[in-house]
């Protein structure tokens, strides 16, 4: 063992001070505090467990023990009381300044990593000291809840304390960004993602999750963290209830709004008209919508609707006599519901197209 990893090294002056202060019966002097907390900052900077160093403070005492004369020993419990206490403090205090500079460095990397701010070389390099290896494609989790997930939040401690049981060491990075709970893993290892969303959903009793597609390198992370992001998005203007969201299940929504002025034009033409039905468009607009998200069966879209069979079949004729389209045609569905996709996305008729 080195000499600055044995912890006798860190005991420097002390064998005197307890003798000095039994000797006198007095307390340890703000000086020999300050020396006992200085050696616990160095002990703690050296990666040495403040057990060991215990142990090694009462070694040294029981040998102080030994050479007091014994109307002096009844005062060393209290004066080994004092120097513990004070190294302890001083051991600690290295351990929290040091979490804390550990802290600002993985809050950089992530902002970093997620943003695809740095240097890709260097970025890589960083990657390797969080449990990242950026050469092999990754996959990102991103979860919210009502209540903003954040670092020590007992939700994120909950689920970082189960994938540790679970994965053990595997390459994983689990982080908060903007009040989400962000989970990176291999892009080989999707029980992983799996198994994150099921527990953030269970601790957050409810919340939604959204994984993103594995990509390659360190823009594949900002990739995938994007579709992901992008996904959570799209399902709050969608309506989407599921509580994972997958973004390769998801792909057809950003190809109808590439051509957003297409879309727009679609929307406009196929359901513009519904605007001048009583009532304006949104109530004619939600029947659509409920009408497709049950594969068209009626009686399940009216119990949506709190409606009945009848005032269901009522409204799709109107939307038919309003439009000129057929909810009931194949052909004509097509284009409705297209259009309805469109309206969510572009949340129409509430803004303007």
């Amino acid at each position: 063992m080195a000499e600055q990893e044995r912890p006798e090294t860190y005991l420097e002056g002390y064998a005197e001070a307890l003798t000095r202060a039994c000797a006198t019966r007095r307390k340890l002097t703000r000086d020999e505090l300050d020396s006992l907390r200085i050696q616990g900052e160095r002990a703690a900077e050296v990666g040495i467990g403040l057990r060991a160093l215990v142990r090694a403070h009462l070694a040294a005492a029981q040998a102080v023990r030994g050479e007091l004369v014994l109307a002096a020993r009844d005062h060393l419990l209290p004066c080994v009381g004092q120097a513990v206490d004070a190294f302890a403090e001083g051991h600690e205090r290295a351990q929290r300044l040091a979490v804390r500079q550990e802290e600002a460095a993985r809050r950089e990397f992530v902002d970093d990593l997620l943003y695809g701010r740095s240097d890709l070389g260097r970025l890589a390099e960083r990657a390797v000291r969080f449990g990242l290896l950026l050469s092999h494609a990754h996959a990102v989790a991103v979860a919210q809840s009502s209540d903003p997930f954040g670092d020590g939040h007992h939700h994120t401690r909950r689920v970082e304390s189960a994938l540790v049981a679970r994965f053990g060491d595997r390459r994983i990075l689990l982080t908060t960004k903007d009040g989400h709970l962000i989970c990176i893993a291999p892009g080989d290892q999707s029980d992983v993602l799996s198994f994150f969303a099921k527990q953030a959903y269970a601790a957050t009793d409810g919340g939604r999750v959204a994984v993103g597609r594995p990509h390659p390198g360190a823009g594949g992370v900002v990739h995938s963290y994007e579709e992901a992001l992008n996904a959570l998005d799209l399902a709050d203007r969608m309506g989407l209830e599921d509580p994972v969201l997958h973004a390769s299940d998801l792909l057809v929504y950003p190809v109808l709004t590439r051509d957003r002025q297409a879309m727009a034009e679609l929307v406009r033409s196929a359901l513009g008209p519904l605007k001048g039905a009583r009532g304006g468009a949104q109530p004619l607009l939600d029947t659509l919508t409920a009408y497709f998200d049950t594969g068209c069966v009626a009686a399940e879209a009216a119990r949506r609707l709190s409606l009945s069979v009848r005032a269901l079949t009522y409204r799709l004729d109107r939307i038919h006599k309003l439009t000129g389209a057929d909810p009931g045609n194949p052909v004509h569905r097509y284009t409705l519901q297209t259009a309805v996709i469109g309206a969510r996305l572009l949340d129409w008729p509430r803004q303007d197209l």
